[in-house]
């Protein structure tokens, strides 16, 4: 090969190192994301379950034509934060991304799972970039942080759960926070110098950053601790301490009592300040001495002579240039660190703000040790979680969605021997700080670990404040990165002082870990995929919970299995007797009012302000027509709770049936401005003004309701009845179709089947009315709607057969009899029309005008048979019970008409006209009567 080719190769082989790198890097990256698609991929299928519900279902802040305002001013569940029953669980930024997965792709669960599977998939890359360029040297251990965070069990509630979207999001801007801030800071060129702030720019994005992390949950805000210490201990290259002879090996902490520590780092900070001001330029000028003023009585001042203002004024210019270096050295090499103290004042005062200066109220269910009187109690219990904690990060084999009441006993005494697992987790503490602390530069791996591990997880250590929960395992998912970190820097410390031998066990190990995380992932996954796997797997894991057995008697009550549902209840309450809500829920499911009654009553012992079992009181009271009572009762429901719309409605009703209507009134417009949001009470608002005779006004509280739920089918069937009634068939028949886009319901069906009825529309009538059939088979209503249109629609014989096969099932149905009359009386059969009129009769209906009606049709039978004598009595009884029947006023007329006797004719018929003025066929009887008259008497 000639000298140019080798000078050629020479200069090629570098670049093939630089793609060959990259290649493996990009490889590193592909792996991370198909790992972490196969470890997600069932989660996919899941539902919206638990807390979704409350998040996404029912809040209003994520509907289309909800206000973004709201979202900056309400709290995680739509409650408003200064709110006395909200959480102020403050996180905007998270329920806009709810609000756009909405808007793009509507409420189809599978969009918000990709989301988060994304989002995880992203924070494990941008993981994976902050170990290899910050934390490791070697870039594999950094990728084996990656892949233990991408498959660890623990973050299944994180991701597969659509409201752990707020700790994903939030440990991705963290992550993004703690790059720029790192990127903001130069590098300390010498031990006599500090870091300074290279990227203005990128100091203001880590600022932004940061907030925007508090903003999608709260834990977000510890980045700024972890950023700077980093700064302090890491880029500033300064050890924790020093020992007082500079210069020499720092001796054994352990061995040697005479080794004097000082804090280095704030010492140096000032010191390296001090030295840079006395070296610089602009301050070796020797500033003029200043005029020195003694105080004197007031008296005694004279004014100031122009020679003294101008000595003043050029001291003070001096001054400023005194002033001007020592800004500046400030500012280039404090903000750093001033910044993000001053974002975490202005970030905690503008939260305390918006909570109204109140803090979440808890129950003592959410978190039993804070309520716990002994301090002892309290401080044992909260050291236990820590080592509790610990444990789900480094052996995540019994996972659960809820901790609360009785999953976790608390520590009462110093003989309890759990107190063993936090005496061994303070060792471990205890040593790696030790090991950081006279070690700094050579484990700076555990001391990002460290603070990965313990600041994210401050906030929910009942530390400053008292949390909602016992044990969540999303609030790990941040703490679960310095978890990793400190594993892969323990395994390449092992690997380094081991063989090759021991070296390739534990990479066998690790692999092997990794496979058990991802098998366990998949199958943790499963439990996410329904309400009923969820809280089914609750009681399987934590049989001894009392919240899990609630929470699967509420899933079972709302789906109809109602024996099993009171069977849990009652196990809550067995293992937590205190349990409100339970008591409440199992007044709810008995048919017994009196031990409904006793239920509410002690839920409300062990909870006065329980709003729920106000409500439900009220409402047996009023039932129950203790209208008194019941009125006291959804007052107090609504002081306790003003933004429970449902109380509203009931006091409302209440009030309508009283003819209260004024105050009925009243109380819908207090309820829609205390709930803007609610679209039942629009609703109800509508039903009541419809009832009142203010149709126009109901139409528009109906559209509200519909606004406000898109998917509120009782509002648009009830918009389409009000049309209906107005004749507005087209627009209500719109209505009714809209309504059944949302679900195909019989209480959907029904009203179009009658639209189409009543307008003569039979076949379309016959398939709404069919469809309805085949949801309920056994319903006579629908059966005998479906006979009459048969009937209309000329299939006698069908209907004729249905009729008879639903008084076979019920013979008391008095409208079957009347519709087979009608079937036999248009063939002519008008002796089995006469029969089956009979037949309905004897049914003894206790409804007057049923009863009224029967005679009518019956006298209506008999007439065409010409059996008049007979009809006329029909006819007689049927006034008889309902006076204001004209038709048959006028056929009595008639029959008198016919017979002869014109008198009686004559009074029939004014009879008949005074309840019916417009009617031309009585005033042309009454014409040809006196006609007849006039015939006869000029005859005479």
């Amino acid at each position: 090969m000639t000298a140019l080719g080798r000078e050629k190769k020479a200069r090629q082989q570098p670049r093939f190192i630089v793609r060959a790198e990259a290649v493996w890097a990009a490889c590193r990256y592909a792996v991370l994301a198909a790992l972490c698609a196969l470890c997600y991929n069932n989660s996919l299928r899941g539902e919206l379950v638990h807390d979704d519900v409350w998040a996404i279902v029912n809040n209003p802040d994520v509907r289309p034509g909800s206000s973004f305002r709201n979202i900056f001013s309400n709290d995680f569940w739509g409650k408003r934060m200064a709110d006395n029953t909200s959480h102020k669980s403050y996180r905007p930024l998270c329920i806009l991304t709810f609000k756009l997965n909405i808007l793009l792709g509507g409420m189809t669960p599978l969009y918000f799972h990709i989301i988060n599977v994304c989002l995880h998939c992203a924070v494990t890359c941008l993981l994976l970039y902050t170990g290899e360029r910050f934390v490791f040297e070697d870039s594999r251990l950094a990728f084996v942080t990656a892949l233990l965070f991408v498959v660890h069990p623990v973050h299944t509630e994180a991701v597969s759960g659509i409201v752990g979207r707020a700790d994903v999001l939030a440990c991705l801007l963290f992550l993004l926070t703690f790059l720029s801030y790192i990127r903001s800071v130069g590098v300390c060129v010498s031990e006599d110098s500090l870091p300074s702030t290279v990227s203005v720019w990128f100091l203001l994005l880590s600022l932004l950053l940061g907030t925007c992390a508090m903003l999608v949950k709260e834990t977000g805000i510890t980045v700024f601790g972890v950023c700077m210490l980093y700064d302090a201990l890491v880029l500033c290259r300064k050890p924790l301490v020093n020992f007082s002879n500079p210069g020499t090996t720092p001796p054994n902490p352990l061995q040697s009592t005479s080794a004097t520590l000082s804090f280095s780092f704030f010492n140096t900070k000032i010191d390296i300040i001090y030295s840079n001001l006395k070296t610089s330029p602009a301050l070796s000028i020797s500033p003029p001495a200043l005029p020195i003023f003694t105080p004197q009585p007031l008296s005694q001042f004279s004014p100031v002579s122009p020679l003294e203002l101008s000595s003043f004024t050029t001291g003070m210019r001096s001054s400023t240039c005194i002033l001007d270096p020592i800004t500046s050295t400030l500012t280039k090499e404090c903000l750093p660190a001033i910044a993000p103290l001053i974002i975490v004042v202005i970030i905690m005062s503008v939260r305390l703000w918006l909570m109204g200066g109140s803090m979440p109220l808890f129950s003592e269910q959410d978190n039993p040790a804070s309520f716990s009187p002994h301090l002892l109690t309290r401080i044992l219990t909260y050291s236990y979680l820590l080592s509790f904690n610990a444990w789900l990060l480094l052996a995540p084999i019994m996972l659960c969605y809820d901790w609360q009441v009785g999953s976790i006993p608390m520590v009462e005494s110093l003989g309890d021997m759990r107190l063993l697992a936090t005496t061994l987790l303070a060792v471990v503490m205890v040593a790696l700080c030790l090991h950081c602390v006279f070690s700094l530069q050579e484990s700076r791996q555990v001391l990002v670990g460290m603070l990965f591990l313990v600041f994210p997880f401050i906030p929910a250590s009942n530390l400053f404040f008292r949390v909602g929960f016992v044990v969540a395992e999303r609030v790990l998912y941040m703490p679960s990165m310095g978890y990793c970190i400190l594993v892969a820097h323990g395994l390449g410390r092992l690997c380094s002082v081991m063989g090759r031998w021991g070296t390739t066990v534990l990479s066998v190990s690790m692999l092997l870990l990794i496979l058990l995380f991802s098998w366990k992932t998949v199958q943790q996954n499963h439990v996410w995929l329904s309400r009923e796997a969820l809280f089914r797997s609750g009681i399987q894991t934590l049989p001894h919970n009392a919240k899990v057995h609630y929470n699967y008697a509420n899933f079972l009550k709302d789906i109809g299995r109602h024996q099993e549902a009171i069977h849990h209840y009652t196990t809550a309450l067995r293992l937590f007797p205190r349990h409100a809500s339970a008591m409440n829920n199992l007044g709810t499911l008995t048919r017994d009012p009196e031990e409904a009654e006793r239920y509410y009553r002690k839920a409300l012992d062990t909870n006065p302000q329980h709003n729920r079992a106000l409500f439900n009181l009220g409402n047996l009271l009023k039932s129950q027509g203790k209208e008194k009572e019941a009125e006291t009762r959804l007052k107090d429901s609504i002081h306790f709770s003003p933004h429970f719309a449902d109380a509203y409605s009931s006091l409302a009703s209440l009030y309508a049936e009283q003819k209260r209507f004024a105050e009925a009134s009243e109380v819908y417009l207090k309820g829609i401005e205390n709930c803007p949001d609610s679209s039942d009470l629009h609703n109800n608002y509508g039903v009541f003004l419809v009832d009142t005779g203010e149709g126009e006004l109901a139409a528009t509280h109906y559209q509200q309701a519909v606004r406000l739920k898109p998917a509120h089918h009782v509002a648009m069937v009830n918009l389409g009845r009000l049309l209906r009634s107005s004749n507005e068939n087209t627009e209500a028949e719109s209505w009714y179709k809209r309504a059944l886009q949302v679900t195909r319901k019989v209480d959907n069906l029904t009203p179009l089947g009658a639209l189409y009825y009543n307008t003569g529309r039979y076949e379309e009538a016959l398939q709404v009315y069919k469809e309805a059939a085949a949801l309920q088979p056994d319903s006579t209503d629908i059966l005998l709607a479906l006979a009459q249109v048969l009937a209309m629609s000329g299939r006698t014989k069908e209907a004729e057969k249905m009729t008879i096969d639903i008084i076979a099932r019920e013979g008391s149905c008095i409208e079957c009899y009347r519709l087979l009359s009608a079937i036999y009386s248009k063939r002519g059969n008008y002796t089995e029309a006469l029969n089956a009129l009979d037949r309905a009769l004897q049914q003894s209906p206790g409804d007057l005008t049923v009863r009224a009606e029967l005679h009518f049709s019956k006298g209506n039978q008999l007439r065409e048979m010409n059996q008049l004598d007979q009809a006329f009595e029909s006819y007689e009884l049927a006034v008889e019970l309902k006076p204001d029947q004209s038709q048959a006023w006028m056929n009595m007329g008639g029959i008198q008409h016919i017979k002869g006797d014109y008198a009686a004719a004559r009074m029939y018929y004014k009879r008949a006209l005074l309840l019916s003025p417009g009617s031309k066929l009585l005033k042309e009887n009454l014409a040809k009567l006196d006609r007849l008259e006039r015939r006869l008497t000029g005859e005479a």
